[in-house]
């Protein structure tokens, strides 16, 4: 993380989980971010978590101001070796978002910008799931 904290995908269980890859240098995910700060702040009281991977082509540095800048409330990961992007089905392109289910399962995957009231639906669907 960020933060030097370090996390794991069992950290996500019990809560439905966007986790977003991303880059300072990719244009539609400067973008979206806004969209996704919303996302996170209208449910994170509800049990919603979102992480925000940063790939591994983008300098530390750049992520660190980015995220400083825009105030990103939630969790930033730095994939400064490639792992997290080939462990989640080999991300190369950004922005690539899953929405994670409170099991721990990948419920949706997008490739670009997600149309952002249908994922408020799901989200909403996934978080009145029991687990």
């Amino acid at each position: 993380m960020l933060d030097g904290s370090k996390a794991t995908t069992a950290d996500l269980k019990g809560k439905v989980t966007l986790v977003n890859f991303w880059a300072t240098t990719c244009v539609t995910c400067v973008k979206e971010m806004p969209s996704i700060v919303a996302t996170y702040q209208k449910y994170q009281s509800q049990g919603f978590e979102t992480l925000a991977v940063a790939m591994e082509y983008d300098p530390p540095a750049w992520v660190l101001n980015f995220t400083q800048s825009r105030q990103l409330p939630f969790k930033v990961a730095l994939d400064n070796t490639g792992d997290i992007a080939r462990q989640w089905g080999d991300v190369k392109l950004t922005p690539t978002t899953y929405l994670v289910d409170k099991q721990g399962r990948i419920v949706k995957r997008y490739v670009g910008e997600p149309d952002f009231p249908a994922l408020h639906t799901l989200i909403e669907e996934l978080l009145a799931q029991k687990v």
